[in-house]
C-alpha cells in the first residue's frame, strides 16, 4: 500500500509524539548536536522537512542513521519540539517498510561507518531489542 506525503508525515507524528508545528526555528537543536557535522540534513531542516511533508527525503536520509539519540536537541528546544524522537520515528518508518521490527544482523555491518561513536551502537542496541 503506498502511503502520501501527508499520511507519511502524521504516521511520524504519530509515533514520535511530537507537534513539530510549535518549532520556531531558532536552530538551538541543531547547534548542540554533536554529529552536526555528519549530517546531510540537520535536527532543524528535519523539523522543517516534516512540517513540509518531504518524507521521501527524509527517509533517504543519511542523517536517520548519523543521529547518536544523544537527545541532546530535546534538551535545548526551548519549545519542547524534540527532533530526535522525530528522527527517530523516521527510523521506524524505515524498518517497518522493510516488513520487519528489527534490523537483521546481516544488516548492521553496512549501516557501520568506522568512525560513528559507540554510544550510536549502544544507543541503537536499546533500542531495537525489543
Amino acid at each position: 500500500m503506498m502511503q502520501s506525503q501527508k499520511e507519511k508525515a502524521e504516521l511520524i507524528r504519530e509515533i514520535s509524539g511530537v507537534n513539530p508545528s510549535k518549532c520556531m526555528k531558532c536552530g538551538k537543536c541543531s547547534a548542540s548536536c554533536p554529529s552536526f557535522q555528519e549530517m546531510d540534513i540537520k535536527p532543524h531542516q528535519f523539523v522543517s522537512y516534516v512540517l513540509h511533508e518531504d518524507i521521501d527525503a527524509l527517509l533517504e536520509s543519511k542523517s536517520l542513521w548519523k543521529c547518536l539519540s544523544c537527545f541532546a536537541c530535546v534538551e535545548r528546544c526551548p519549545r519542547d519540539v524534540k527532533p530526535g524522537k522525530l528522527i527517530d520515528a523516521a527510523r521506524q518508518m524505515v524498518i517497518r517498510q522493510k516488513g520487519a521490527d528489527y534490523l537483521s544482523a546481516d544488516e548492521i555491518p553496512e549501516l557501520l561507518d568506522p568512525e560513528l561513536p559507540q554510544q550510536l551502537l549502544v544507543s541503537a542496541f536499546r533500542r531495537y531489542r525489543r
